[in-house]
């Protein structure tokens, strides 16, 4: 079912959220705490997308194999620093492929999206919603997934001008609209703003000195993490934090 964070605030190196604390996002690749029955493992594959400082468009490093196996990635990790990043590991649905493309995270143009999680009746219950995107973008589906889907609806609702608090909470309502019992953890950044859900999945937050973090898991021990609660809606920014 996959993990992913996302943080926002002064730029640091990416290892302080991919290596470098006790529960890691490494680390909950290969012994997460909090999956809720959906698998064991987060092994087919990983991602992260950055913001270099001053840049509006994010850099993005993905591979179809487990994080642990990536021996470049702990040096390049230390080595780049920001204050925008999303990452995630995957734990692939059975029948869907395990690919570099099919890996959060997902991006067009200032945009990082995430999902953790599983469409229920994928993909048959969500067609009539595809339906009305425009072929052009069905066709250029990063992966026949789920979670591209997912994206592409979000990513659908962001180009036709809506907020993306809006957005995402659209998606959300109408995708277990049609498909209930669905696990639906998105998240969404800007480099600016991040937007989040809880919809039958695991999710924390850590806000606090001009930063946020934003993960399926904490972290590490830090008394400031806050669990959220199901179906709930996160707004963030290093300044401020909404959950309603």
């Amino acid at each position: 079912m996959c993990r992913h964070l996302g943080y926002l605030g002064p730029p640091v190196p990416l290892r302080e959220f991919l290596f470098d604390p006790p529960h890691a996002l490494s680390r909950q690749a290969w012994a997460p705490r909090d999956m809720r029955g959906g698998g064991t493992i987060n092994a087919d594959g990983f991602g992260a997308g950055w913001y270099p400082p001053g840049a509006a468009t994010p850099i993005r490093y993905r591979s179809a194999m487990p994080i642990w196996t990536d021996s470049a990635l702990p040096a390049l990790a230390a080595a780049t620093t920001s204050g925008a990043l999303l990452a995630a590991v995957r734990s692939a649905t059975i029948g869907m492929p395990v690919t570099e493309s099919a890996a959060a995270p997902f991006t067009d143009g200032t945009w990082l999206f995430s999902h953790n999680g599983v469409v229920r009746g994928w993909p048959g219950a969500i067609a009539g919603l595809a339906g009305d995107l425009p072929v052009e973008d069905l066709l250029t589906l990063d992966a026949p997934t789920d979670s591209a889907a997912l994206w592409a609806l979000v990513r659908g609702k962001l180009r036709a001008g809506w907020p993306p608090a809006k957005a995402v909470a659209a998606v959300v309502a109408e995708v277990l609209a049609v498909a209930p019992q669905s696990r639906l953890n998105l998240l969404l950044t800007d480099g600016a703003q991040m937007v989040a859900t809880t919809a039958g999945h695991a999710l924390s937050v850590r806000a606090g000195g001009g930063a946020v973090l934003i993960a399926s898991e904490p972290l590490d021990a830090d008394p400031s993490w806050q669990s959220v609660p199901d179906g709930r809606l996160v707004v963030a920014t290093p300044s401020r934090l909404d959950i309603s």
